[in-house]
């Protein structure tokens, strides 16, 4: 639902993979669901035409994380990453240099952005990523118009 923004563009696959807990896993130290978002991908590829050089991930909140992190350490899959209020990023081995956008609620209470986003992004910028940082008023949720921007920055690039 957060990447919305693009049901109605041609040409565009998503593939939307839920956790199976009430969070991502490897955000309680383990990443059991790292298999089942790689069956859905293994899925994707085998039944429709996917351009590899097209290929992104994005999510939403702990989703976004989780993003940013499978993104990173897979740039060479992914050649985009779209984080909307991400709480953080763990990738140590990072692997290419994907494109990031990244957009955040600047009224978030869930995850603070002076404590989540301005800090990732100043990070991801530091370590030479071309980030495309986008504020918005509002709280913990992705409003319409960042989620069609989101995915029209995915198709440019």
């Amino acid at each position: 639902y957060a990447l919305r923004g693009g049901w109605n563009e041609r040409g565009v696959v998503m593939v939307a993979p839920a956790a199976a807990g009430t969070t991502w896993s490897f955000l309680r130290g383990r990443d059991e669901d790292l298999p089942f978002v790689d069956r859905a991908l293994k899925r994707a590829f085998a039944r429709c035409r996917i351009d590899r050089r097209r290929v992104g991930i994005g999510g939403f909140s702990d989703g976004a994380t989780y993003a940013l992190t499978l993104g990173l350490v897979n740039g060479d899959l992914f050649r985009g990453v779209i984080a909307l209020s991400p709480g953080g990023v763990l990738a140590e081995n990072a692997v290419g240099k994907p494109r990031v956008f990244v957009a955040h609620g600047t009224r978030d209470n869930v995850l603070p952005i002076s404590r989540t986003s301005d800090r990732i992004v100043e990070q991801l910028r530091s370590f030479g990523y071309r980030v495309t940082y986008r504020k918005f008023r509002g709280g913990h949720e992705v409003v319409p118009a960042i989620s069609r921007e989101s995915v029209r920055w995915f198709l440019r690039g």
